[in-house]
Formats: C-alpha cells, sequence, structure tokens
C-alpha cells in the first residue's frame, strides 16, 4: 500500500481507479527556416484542412442545433478566409522566415494586442474567436489529431492542478473525487468539489506519479491521505469511519426547514453559491434560503465560443424558475486571472490577478457586456434576480455599468421584450480599494457582498492559488482582513444597504459569530456547507458580551 498526503479541501471518502487528466496543447517555439516553400505547404495544407473540419461541424451542427448556433462555424472559416489575417501570416513565413505554426501564433496574438488598430472590421468584432481558429491552424500545421479528455466510466481525476475551463469541461456523473499536486484551499478545483459535494484533496506533491493511473485507490476527503492499492485495515477503518460521517450528516438533515436564526433572535439568510443549472438541485436540497453567488463565467468556460444571449437567457430563466421565487443573485462575467478563456484572445500578462478581468474586461468589450445584460434583464421576469458585479475599484466602473443597463432596457422595450424594471444591483467587496471607499460607492448600489478568495489575497499579498502561502491567510484568520470587511460593514449600515459574503472563509465555524457581530446579514456557501452553517448559527448569542 502506498499513503500520500496532501490538504482535504471537502471531506468523504471514495474508492475507485485513479484516472490522470491529460491536455491537448499546443506547443510553438521561434523558429527561424530555410525553406519558405514547404512552411508555405504547410499553412496551405493546414488552411484547407481548418476549412474543410469547419464546413463538416457545421453541416454537423445544423442538425443538431439549427442554422443559429451552427452559425460559429461559419464565422470561423470567414476569419480564416479574412485577406488581413491571411496576408500577415504569409508575411510572416516569407519576409521574416518564421516556421508556419509561429507565424499562425505570432498572428493571432499580434491582433489580440492591437485591435483597435486593425483595418478589418470583421476581425475587430469577431476577436474572440481568434485563439480558436489559430489553435486549429496550428493543429493541423503540426499534425496533430484533437483530443478531449474524456472519461469512459467513473474515477478519481489526478492532475497537476486544473484551471476553471478544464474543470467545467469534465462528466460530472463520472467524478469520484480530485486529487492535485499543487493548487490551494481557493483554487477552482477545490471550490467545484465543494459545489459537486464530492472529495478533493490539494497538495500531494511530486509523489503523485502518473504511473498510478489506473490503480485502485481510496480517498480520505476528511484526513487528506490518498491510499493506492489499500490493504483490509484500512478499507475497513475508512468504512468506519464513513458510517460515523454519515450519522453526522443524518443528525444535521434534522435542521431541514427550520430558521436560521440566533439564541437572541438575529436572523441570517443562508444562501448557495452554485456554478450552473446542475446546481440548483443541491441548493434546494441543503435548504439554500436563495442563491447568493452564481458564477455566471462558467457559461462561457463550458464551450470553446461565446455563450449567446438565447443560451444565457435560458439558464438564467431556469435557475430562477428552479429556484421557486428566492432570490438569485447572478454575478457577472467575472473572467480573468486564474479564469482564461482561449478563444477570449487575452493578451498574456505578468500579474494576471491584477490586470485585465472581471468588470475592467466586461467595459472594455461593451458588446459583450450587454449581450450578457439583455439576457439577465428578460430572464428577471421569472423569479427575483440580483445583479452583482465583481471587481469594482471605482465609482466610474458603477455608474458606466448602470448606463449600459439602461441603454440595454431600451432596446429590450424596442423589442417590446419584458424585464423586470427595479432589480437590485450589487458589487462584490473583493478588493482593498472597493472597501476602503465602501462609504463612497454604496449610495450607488443596493447590496455589498463581501468575496474573501480576492479580497484575502490583495490585502495579505498573497498568490491564493500558492499552496506554500496557505498559512499566510486562513489559518491566522488575519485581522487585516477581517478590518477591511468592518470597514464595508459599517459603511453599508451607515447607507441603509445589507452586506453578505460569498467567499470561501464563509464556511469557516470558527468565524461566523465574528462575521454576525460586523452586521453581515447573508453568508452564501456551497450547498453542502449549508447545514452545518445552520447549526453553528442556531446555537449562537451575540448578545453575549465577548
Amino acid at each position: 500500500m502506498i499513503i500520500l498526503t496532501g490538504k482535504a479541501v471537502f471531506g468523504g471518502i471514495t474508492r475507485g481507479k485513479l484516472l490522470f487528466y491529460h491536455r491537448d496543447e499546443n506547443i510553438v517555439s521561434k523558429t527561424i527556416v530555410d525553406n519558405t516553400e514547404i512552411e508555405m505547404q504547410r499553412y496551405e495544407y493546414a488552411r484547407s484542412c481548418a476549412l474543410k473540419e469547419l464546413e463538416e461541424l457545421y453541416q454537423t451542427a445544423v442538425s443538431d442545433v439549427g442554422e443559429r448556433d451552427a452559425g460559429i462555424f461559419i464565422i470561423h472559416q470567414m476569419l480564416i478566409k479574412d485577406e488581413e489575417f491571411d496576408k500577415t501570416i504569409r508575411r510572416h513565413i516569407l519576409s521574416d522566415r518564421y516556421s508556419a505554426d509561429y507565424a499562425v501564433a505570432k498572428t493571432a496574438r499580434d491582433y489580440s494586442h492591437t485591435l483597435g488598430e486593425m483595418g478589418s472590421e470583421y476581425i475587430k468584432e469577431r476577436a474572440a474567436d481568434i485563439k480558436d481558429i489559430s489553435d486549429r491552424l496550428i493543429r493541423h500545421i503540426q499534425n496533430k489529431s484533437q483530443n478531449r479528455f474524456e472519461m469512459s466510466e467513473k474515477a478519481i481525476v489526478c492532475a497537476d492542478d486544473l484551471v476553471p475551463s478544464e474543470t467545467v469541461q469534465l462528466d460530472r456523473s463520472k467524478v469520484q473525487a480530485f486529487v492535485t499536486c499543487y493548487g490551494s484551499s481557493n483554487s477552482h478545483t477545490a471550490i467545484l468539489a465543494r459545489t459537486m459535494n464530492i472529495p478533493a484533496i490539494i497538495g500531494v506533491g511530486k509523489e503523485l506519479l502518473e504511473s498510478y493511473s489506473g490503480r485502485d485507490a481510496l480517498i480520505d476527503g476528511y484526513g487528506g491521505a490518498v491510499y493506492i492499492d489499500p490493504d483490509e485495515d484500512t478499507c475497513r477503518a475508512m468504512e468506519r469511519k464513513q458510517e460515523e460521517e454519515g450519522k453526522k450528516r443524518e443528525l444535521l438533515k434534522r435542521l431541514k426547514g427550520r430558521k436560521n436564526i440566533t439564541l437572541d433572535g438575529t436572523k441570517i439568510r443562508l444562501y448557495a453559491n452554485i456554478s450552473g443549472l446542475d446546481d440548483v438541485e443541491q441548493a434546494l436540497e441543503n435548504d439554500a434560503d436563495g442563491i447568493g453567488l452564481f458564477r455566471s463565467e462558467f457559461l462561457y468556460l463550458q464551450d470553446q465560443r461565446l455563450p449567446d444571449e438565447e443560451f444565457q437567457f435560458y439558464t438564467y430563466r431556469r435557475v430562477l424558475e428552479g429556484m421557486k421565487g428566492k432570490k438569485v443573485i447572478i454575478r457577472t462575467l467575472d473572467i480573468g486571472a486564474d479564469k482564461n478563456i482561449k478563444y477570449f484572445g487575452l493578451a498574456k500578462e505578468e500579474n494576471p490577478a491584477l490586470g485585465m478581468r472581471s468588470i475592467r474586461l466586461c467595459l472594455t468589450r461593451p458588446e459583450l457586456f450587454r449581450t450578457q445584460l439583455r439576457a439577465l434583464l428578460r430572464a428577471s421576469v421569472y423569479g427575483e434576480l440580483s445583479i452583482m458585479l465583481p471587481m469594482i475599484t471605482d465609482i466610474s466602473e458603477i455608474i458606466r455599468t448602470r448606463e449600459l443597463i439602461e441603454e440595454t432596457k431600451a432596446q429590450l422595450r424596442a423589442r417590446c421584450q419584458p424585464y423586470c424594471e427595479n432589480i437590485e444591483l450589487g458589487i462584490m467587496i473583493e478588493t482593498p480599494a472597493a472597501a476602503l471607499l465602501s462609504d463612497i460607492l454604496a449610495p450607488e448600489v443596493d447590496f455589498f457582498s463581501i468575496g474573501t478568495n480576492d479580497l484575502e489575497q490583495y490585502v495579505l499579498a498573497t498568490d491564493r492559488q500558492n499552496l506554500q502561502l496557505e498559512n499566510y491567510r486562513r489559518d491566522l484568520g488575519h485581522e487585516a482582513l477581517l478590518r477591511m470587511m468592518r470597514i464595508a460593514c459599517e459603511n453599508a449600515k451607515k447607507h441603509g444597504i445589507w452586506v453578505g459574503m460569498c467567499g470561501e472563509l464563509g464556511a469557516d465555524l470558527s468565524l461566523t459569530e465574528e462575521f454576525l457581530r460586523m452586521g453581515i446579514s447573508e453568508i452564501s456557501v456551497t450547498p453542502a456547507q449549508i447545514l452545518p452553517l445552520k447549526q453553528k448559527i442556531r446555537s449562537m448569542n451575540l448578545k453575549e458580551i465577548k
């Protein structure tokens, strides 16, 4: 038996086969060639293959989803045929003597950097698809087949770490647990595991070898241990542990339907964090009062193209209807940093967590933002919707968003499409700037929601993805973070707006009383963490002097 240890980020015990995640990546290096004629032939071949492949995809998609949604493949064909795009690639091969794959990669990268100066209006409008078509061309130049990570049966997924665009495309019904070499308790692998209610262990290190793939393993998501080829004694011990934890969960289920109220009569709303429509059932099953954070970016991560207005509208509507009149707070697109999307064509940044992301990206691509706002407003008539803006650092971002919302309402009125006029607009307090300016921001919004995942990393200058820095963050319950939260709560109270929190720290039961004493009236956590939090709240008396 081999025992590996790491950090447990979500409890649970499961047994299954280990399966290692494989990426299909294009590696391109800058290469100067002698024979440009051969490189031109490689490019021409790849171009014809890509166009043929896209036509086949279009024909298949038409019968599956209709012409409207299949149109993306026509757009990609037009991009490859675009005169300026094609001419630039050819110039790099013939004049600069670059290899065909590097010529494509450089052209795509340069277009992403200088879109505002390009002569082709069509390229400007379809910037988000440049990365996708360049990857397709490079794949054919390098004569690679397109591989997608498939799971034929249930397994324990292992990886060095997983980014959101990878986790969202996994078949959730077949994932028994996550085990990663690196990552942190704030990583999206950990967050997804909590949402999916499955065991997860991070930070196992290099001892997690790919050669273990296919071997039998027992995962202890409570103790942070991976037992490979477990012996009988270990199996029996884990069975007893699983029974004990099962009894605890059954006791918690007795709390369902009871009020979230402290012994002194303070009422708290317990909401659920979700990543999509599939999580609504879990939220209701765990007695959520509403949805405190719907991460809308996962709609953009689950495919290789932008979700159109109809798809977003359908999803938001289904979530609102599924929650049966309970409040649903949908966060607008929060892309950037660790949540990168290839087809967005974002420029490489030295410090992406501090770069072009979230509300900044939305306001620099207003058409992208307007599409989401239209879908949200249209869906608002099917339930109680609130809209939340991420990564706010200045009042101008709120003012500009309100202007876009009003413009969007005018578009919907012109279309004779209904929407709710009075929708709550809130912001996430997840930057030091937002906390320190909360007295100025509060009059412009209806609520604050403290996002401790990012606020923690910015206040403490600690990379949330770096496991080595764990002890600098959560384990200390850092006073600097708590002070930032208190500032936001005090200013919210002065201006008569409510404050919630939706970060992972909300599930830390050792800090629950501290949060409630600050004035936080709503806490949103992953569905499985709602009942333990309810139990904690019902045992507290805030009138006791500390």
